[in-house]
């Protein structure tokens, strides 16, 4: 199936995320499936009716937009979920005095996993306050950073 890029389909649907009262935090296609999945993040969080309504006030436009020229999908809008990883900078500065765990491509300090407080973030580079102290992490470095999730 040959579809638009994503960064074309979402940068479409952001004024009507706008509206509803939502971001867009990720898009994804699973070709298999013959599908489109739009995850969105709201102030005070995401529930199914908030998901159904950016669905619903999406589905027009879509067809306008044409992601797949013509040929059938599925779309489906969910929550990215509590440990989804930061992919932005808003995503970085929402968090910033937050626990978050930090997991590396390759060891830094003899470690590939920290878990601290996020202390700031300038683009380039995190830094943690963790049971070691404070570290400085490049996000070129990071394999994944996210809330971290009480069990």
């Amino acid at each position: 199936m040959k579809v638009k890029p994503l960064e074309e389909v979402v940068e479409g649907l952001r004024p009507i995320a706008e509206e509803v009262g939502v971001e867009i935090v990720d898009a994804e296609w699973d070709m298999r499936a013959r599908a489109l999945t739009i995850y969105i993040d709201a102030e005070g969080g995401v529930d199914l009716n908030l998901c159904e309504t950016f669905h619903r006030a999406i589905d027009l436009p879509l067809d306008g937009i044409d992601p797949t020229f013509g040929e059938p999908y599925t779309l489906n809008c969910s929550s990215p979920g509590l440990d989804r990883p930061f992919k932005t900078e808003r995503d970085y500065l929402r968090h910033i005095g937050d626990k978050v765990e930090v997991r590396l491509y390759a060891p830094f300090d003899g470690k590939k996993y920290y878990e601290g407080e996020l202390l700031s973030f300038d683009g380039e580079n995190a830094a943690v306050r963790t049971e070691e102290g404070e570290k400085i992490f490049s996000v070129n470095k990071i394999a994944k950073i996210s809330l971290y999730i009480e069990v």
